[in-house]
């Protein structure tokens, strides 16, 4: 049994301002000497980095679909151990979730299956007693959700507060906050959503101190926290990565910096668990893999806003394609897909894939239902891995002689690429849900 305190924010729709919403929040309260832990809904990698920041704990992701409903609660609680307080960042609208599959991965599944009260961000720059309905809806759709509070975003005077409270007064749904429109808490937006933390510190660190001084000044923390302690004992062993550790601690690089922001902070435990020695580096700015890399693991990211100087680092760009060539295991997703092609958008990258990448208008967006292909040093042809694809670049081809994937939604194909000891592919991975993958990667570095 664990019980921390905890709050799920949500929204009607995506653009209410959940995440300067959580992240004021995170904030504010570890201001006030709680540790706070942060979590997101879904398979977002950018929210967590920001929620780190005003915590100073990991952001963790807790995906229904990637994981399954099983694992919610304990990711949970291992993320959660130790601390005051969680704070649960939600994903789109409250009840919205993976694609013609029901309630699955939605904020409200993820609410009821911590057992966590909801506060409702409203977006109230537009409506007045309308506001009433719209809450009394979301509060009374779902039964097993409980929506503790609202708190209104982007008010625009007092006395359209004292409207929207007024109506909201015969909804049974208190005001937990009320907040005004502040440019100075905004945080940039480009291509594929929230510019990440890693390529602006300083201007972030600003941000969240802002969101968080606008969260103090406009919501009931004292009602807040209440609200979070009044969440019943949750039945949850911790998840932890447990495996049977490989003997002679290989070296295992993982990508990192401004351009290789994607990661999931259970992987790098996994990889650890499992007697692998991690060593972060930068492609943009170290000129050689750490010494004794044996294996390689290049998350998402954002290459292409890197390009001229990921192919100016000659150096590393001809050491990773050493390293492939070598068969050593280098898993690489998505962003690292990218950075093994030939090139990218016309600028030489490492050429261990016989392919070429370009950006596109075109955006590519979805959870992806994948099966092996081709046995690789992450998965046995056959094994069955649950993914998200999320970019807006294209790979010609899309898949080599041995795919990486079979994808069965939403259309059947083939992708990626395995060849030697590459496993290559759009589709971002959760390794908590098939944590042998890790292993395997680690026993194929020890070899």
């Amino acid at each position: 049994m664990t019980s921390p305190a905890r709050l799920v924010i949500a929204a009607p729709s995506s653009g209410a301002g959940k995440t300067t919403v959580a992240t004021g929040l995170m904030a504010a309260f570890a201001g006030r000497g709680l540790a706070v832990s942060p979590h997101k809904v879904g398979p977002d990698y950018i929210d967590p980095g920001y929620h780190a920041l005003a915590t100073g704990r990991p952001g963790r992701n807790l995906d229904a679909y990637m994981c399954g409903t099983e694992l919610i609660a304990p990711l949970f609680a291992h993320g959660a151990r130790g601390c005051d307080l969680a704070v649960v960042e939600g994903v789109m609208g409250l009840y919205d979730g993976a694609a013609d599959q029901g309630e699955l991965a939605s904020t409200a599944q993820v609410a009821k299956l911590l057992k966590a009260p909801v506060v409702l961000v409203v977006d109230a720059s537009s409506q007045s007693r309308s506001v009433a309905a719209l809450v009394h809806g979301f509060a009374s759709w779902d039964p097993g959700v409980r929506i503790g509070g609202v708190i209104l975003n982007k008010v625009a005077t007092d006395r359209h507060e004292h409207l929207l409270r007024e109506a909201l007064g015969e909804s049974g749904v208190p005001v937990l906050g009320v907040l005004r429109r502040a440019p100075a808490v905004a945080t940039p937006s480009r291509h594929l959503g929230l510019v990440p933390v890693a390529e602006r510190q300083a201007q972030a660190v600003e941000a969240v101190a802002a969101q968080a001084e606008q969260v103090r000044a406009g919501c009931d923390l004292d009602a807040l926290l209440a609200l979070a302690r009044s969440a019943p004992p949750l039945s949850a062993q911790a998840w932890a990565p447990e495996l049977e550790p490989v003997a002679g601690r290989p070296v295992v690089a993982v990508a990192g910096g401004a351009a290789f922001t994607f990661s999931y902070a259970e992987h790098a435990e996994l990889l650890t668990a499992a007697g692998a020695r991690v060593v972060p580096f930068d492609p943009l700015r170290d000129e050689e893999l750490p010494e004794g890399t044996r294996g390689l693991v290049i998350g998402g990211g954002f290459p292409e806003m890197y390009g001229s100087e990921l192919s100016a680092n000659a150096r590393l760009r001809k050491a990773v394609a050493e390293l492939a060539a070598s068969g050593a295991p280098v898993a690489a997703e998505c962003a690292g897909l990218l950075y093994l092609a030939r090139s990218l958008d016309g600028q030489p990258m490492c050429g261990v894939l016989d392919a070429d990448a370009r950006m596109s208008q075109r955006l590519t967006l979805g959870y992806r239902d994948a099966v092996a292909v081709s046995d690789s040093p992450l998965a046995a042809a056959g094994t069955r891995m649950r993914g998200h694809e999320f970019h807006r670049t294209v790979l010609e081809p899309g898949a080599g002689p041995s795919p990486a994937w079979g994808l069965r939604q939403p259309e059947t194909r083939v992708e990626g690429f395995v060849q030697g000891g590459v496993h290559a592919s759009y589709v971002h991975t959760h390794w908590a849900a098939v944590p042998g993958a890790a292993r395997r990667f680690v026993e194929f570095c020890a070899r």
